[in-house]
C-alpha cells in the first residue's frame, strides 16, 4: 500500500511540474523545473529502498550481535541531499534571472518574449 501512495505521489508531482513547465508564465515554468527536480529526488530515493544490514555494510553495528536492523543506502540520501541544495539555489537564481527580465521587457509572458529581438 505504501508503495502505491508513494509511486502516485511522484507521478502527481511530475504531473504538476509537466503541466507548469508548458504554462506561458516564466515563474511557472521555473516552478515547474523546480517541482519536477524535487520528484526526481523523491524518486531516487524511494528506489534507493531499504535492505538489511550486515556488519560488514554498517561496521558501527558490528558489536551489536546477530540482530542487526535494516538500514538505507546513504550514498542515496548524500547524492539527494546534495541535489536538493544545488536544485534549491538553481530555482533561486532563476527566479532573480526572472525578475531581471521582468524589469528589461516589462512583461513574463514566455511567446512574448520569444518574438522579440
Amino acid at each position: 500500500m505504501t508503495a502505491v501512495v508513494l509511486a502516485a505521489t511522484i507521478g502527481a508531482l511530475f504531473a504538476i511540474g509537466t503541466f507548469l513547465l508548458l504554462r506561458r508564465d516564466l515563474i511557472r515554468v521555473v516552478w515547474g523545473l523546480a517541482i519536477i527536480s524535487q520528484a526526481a529526488n523523491l524518486y531516487l530515493l524511494s528506489m534507493g529502498g531499504i535492505a538489511p544490514a550486515i556488519a560488514d555494510s554498517v561496521p558501527i553495528l558490528a558489536g551489536h550481535g546477530e540482530h542487526v536492523p535494516e538500514t538505507a543506502d546513504p550514498l542515496v540520501q548524500a547524492l539527494v541531499l546534495t541535489a536538493i541544495v544545488i536544485g534549491f539555489g538553481m530555482t533561486a537564481f532563476a527566479l532573480v534571472l526572472s525578475y531581471r527580465v521582468y524589469e528589461e521587457h516589462d512583461t513574463l509572458d514566455v511567446t512574448e518574449l520569444g518574438d522579440r529581438e
